[in-house]
């Protein structure tokens, strides 16, 4: 699997280390940036362009997740979501984040790097990258609304 990963400045150790564990699991890394620390940083672009490559991936035919990274991870969240496409989640515990993918069919995940251990964060993306999407017809249809607003503006009862 692919994994697309971007951070802000209060991510980067995360990222740094989630590089290096993910890559020895087997899944192939590819980082947005930022590359060096600058507290002064601007996340939109660098989660944003993960999030486009997850979906140009996943146009492909690729199987490919991302993973966005903050202190809180609520921006950089925003920011994927703003991409056509992307259902990215906001992760605090194993069970959101396993939820995330098994009844959202999320693509994205989004982790505060302030918020918790190096360990708990590894756990909380590992589940995530572990769970597979459930293909249950409730989640199919919820989702389906969503995309079909977001294509088209309308609001689907």
């Amino acid at each position: 699997m692919r994994v697309h990963i971007a951070t802000d400045h209060a991510g980067l150790e995360l990222s740094a280390h989630l590089i290096t564990h993910l890559t020895a699991k087997g899944f192939e890394m590819v980082d947005h940036g930022p590359t060096a620390y600058d507290a002064e940083d601007d996340y939109p672009s660098f989660c944003i362009n993960a999030a486009l490559a997850v979906v140009a991936d996943r146009a492909a035919g690729l199987d490919s997740l991302g993973i966005v990274l903050g202190g809180s991870g609520n921006g950089e969240q925003i920011a994927a979501n703003k991409v056509a496409g992307i259902r990215a989640a906001l992760a605090w515990n194993l069970d959101t984040a396993r939820l995330a993918r098994e009844h959202n069919d999320a693509n994205v995940v989004a982790v505060g790097g302030r918020q918790h251990s190096l360990e708990e964060a590894t756990e909380i993306i590992e589940a995530f990258l572990a769970e597979p999407f459930s293909n249950v017809e409730r989640h199919i249809r919820r989702i389906g609304k969503i995309a079909t607003y977001e294509t088209t503006g309308e609001v689907v009862a």
